[in-house]
């Protein structure tokens, strides 16, 4: 009887055991509990591109906390974020290369002029700000109203194609909240344009050129376009009085104020 009942005792066991697996979705040897596909390794993370300001340390940085984990594991949606928010990065895409690589297509900023002191800006607008900007120095400064960045770019290069007929070039270029424009030419001279006809009142300064001298161009601080029918002169300091008489043209009028 004790070894009928020990069998029953054993089945009833096994039973036990069957349910437990199923419900509780538990390997039903114990040897089981031990595999696991999340054993492989990410042995590669391939970050390709053609970089100039980039640097290795930085996507070394951002990169070896996502992938020091399993290959099926990476949470790829983050690893492509923390890559894509470096401050050269473009574009970034990701995959998984089976068995142990993560490839990185990464494309870098190319930067177009300065925003402001601190930051650069695409030709396609994008602004970006890396920790180091000196040696982009040599870069015409824009500024713009805010949001506004893509529509200010296509207005300078508006203005510069005017400049360059005159072999003239510009080193800033500004538009403020009330889209006033201020330029700044290599020679150090400032123009202010004001808010309405800001072409055609550079157009009608840059014809008044001819018939100042050199020197007297040189000596121009600041001109104030803002005038309907001409425009002010603010001179450099110790410039000597100028006789305007020798300069009258009637097909070029001229209005310069000593300020």
């Amino acid at each position: 009887m004790a070894k009928i009942g020990g069998k029953i005792i054993l089945v009833l066991l096994l039973v036990t055991v069957a349910v437990l697996s199923v419900n509780n979705k538990l390997p039903t040897r114990l040897s089981d509990i031990k595999i696991k596909v999340s054993s492989l390794p990410i042995k590669f993370v391939r970050v390709e591109g053609i970089f100039q300001h980039l640097k290795r340390e930085e996507l070394q940085e951002v990169l070896m906390p996502w992938v020091s984990t399993g290959f099926l594991e990476a949470d790829m949606p983050t690893i492509q974020q923390v890559v894509g928010d470096l401050p050269w990065v473009k574009t970034v895409a990701i995959k998984r290369i089976w068995p142990d690589t993560i490839d990185i297509k990464v494309e870098e900023k190319i930067p177009f002029v300065r925003w402001g002191e601190n930051s650069l800006v695409t030709e396609q607008g994008i602004i970006f700000s890396p920790k180091d900007i000196n040696e982009f120095s040599q870069l015409m400064i824009v500024t713009g109203p805010k949001d506004q960045q893509l529509k200010t770019l296509e207005i300078m290069k508006g203005v510069t194609t005017a400049l360059s007929d005159q072999s003239i070039s510009l080193t800033e270029f500004h538009i403020n909240e009330r889209w006033s424009w201020k330029i700044k030419l290599t020679t150090g001279l400032e123009i202010l344009l004001g808010r309405e006809e800001q072409l055609k009142k550079l157009q009608r300064f840059l014809k008044t050129l001819s018939v100042l001298t050199p020197e007297q161009i040189q000596a121009m601080a600041v001109v104030d376009l803002r005038y309907p029918n001409g425009y002010a002169v603010s001179w450099k300091p110790d410039t000597p009085e100028i006789d305007w008489t020798g300069s009258a043209n009637p097909n070029h009028p001229v209005e310069a104020e000593k300020q």
